[in-house]
């Protein structure tokens, strides 16, 4: 009796051994299978896991983005961070070259989930791709606003933060909104200009800075300026034939300098006859936020409040 009792004991135990073994690989199975997103691009496609682990940035205004939401990144190029966003040069981060040269062994290395990249790396997607999903996520200078919130919205479905980027671009089309509202009736007409110490160039609607008159609405000076990237190189006297109301200037230097500034050769005796220095309306920008980190959330707002200070 005793001997048939530690049988069925021991096949009891057997049993449940065998239940716990499969309960184990049901649930190791679960949590292999992670939720994947395709996101779809102009340079083709990316199939993204949900909530990415390791994460490398090529392009500011993502990582400006991913800043503001919270989210971990692991690789950036840290050769020209923009200065608020300067925590990303310590060496809590792995440096990953820069944004025109990247260091792909560097990048390998990290064995990331997800690359984001822009227009100044687009030549390489090719690279990136090879080691792991690249997202391709460029500003269209033609259309701004829309771009800026295809790439957000973008960005939320992959960390799953569409509950505050839906906020955030709520807040953005109500202070866009109040600045239309001022320059439909603005008198004074606007020349936007990007400087640095050896020459200007001057931006139109539809250009890389359009977005003072697409979106924000000031009229332009010039309506003949040609639609680019890199603007149309112009003298100080086209400046002062210009005489526009409102002068924009984006420093190029101090987007790589903190300490330059090009004010004081730009405010020169041509510049001083326009009638924008005349009633102080020269709005220097941000050179770290409007050329090298457009179209993140912090620099959008860095933007609508730069755009304010011309009204």
């Amino acid at each position: 009796m005793k001997k048939w009792t530690f049988l069925a004991l021991t096949l009891a135990i057997l049993l449940l051994l065998g239940a716990c073994g499969k309960k184990e690989e049901s649930s190791s199975s679960a949590t292999s299978d992670d939720k994947t997103i395709t996101i779809k691009h102009e340079l083709g496609e990316a199939k993204v896991k949900e909530n990415p682990d390791k994460v490398v940035v090529f392009d500011f205004g993502v990582l400006d983005t991913l800043d503001e939401l919270g989210v971990k990144v692991d690789g950036v190029p840290q050769a020209a961070v923009p200065p608020y966003l300067e925590d990303y040069k310590n060496s809590d981060y792995t440096n990953v070259g820069s944004l025109k040269e990247p260091d792909f062994e560097a990048i390998h290395s990290l064995k990331p989930d997800v690359i984001f990249i822009s227009a100044r790396q687009a030549d390489l997607y090719d690279e990136f791709a090879e080691i792991a999903p690249t997202v391709y996520i460029p500003v269209d200078s033609t259309d701004y606003v829309n771009s800026f919130k295809s790439n957000m919205n973008t960005i939320a479905k992959i960390f799953n933060k569409e509950d505050e980027m839906k906020k955030e671009l709520a807040e953005v089309d109500k202070e866009v909104k109040s600045i239309q509202e001022e320059t439909e009736s603005l008198d004074s007409n606007a020349l936007v200009i990007m400087g640095s110490s050896e020459d200007i160039s001057v931006f139109g609607p539809e250009s890389r800075f359009g977005i003072i008159h697409d979106v924000f609405g000031f009229k332009p000076a010039d309506d003949g300026i040609e639609k680019s990237t890199h603007g149309q190189k112009v003298t100080y006297e086209y400046v002062k034939e210009q005489n526009p109301g409102i002068l924009f200037v984006i420093d190029r230097d101090a987007a790589f300098d903190p300490k330059a500034s090009i004010k004081e050769s730009f405010e020169n005796d041509l510049v001083k006859k326009t009638q924008a220095f005349k009633d102080d309306r020269i709005i220097y920008l941000n050179g770290a936020e409007w050329y090298l980190s457009g179209g993140g959330l912090q620099s959008m707002r860095h933007m609508i409040e730069d755009a304010k200070k011309a009204l």
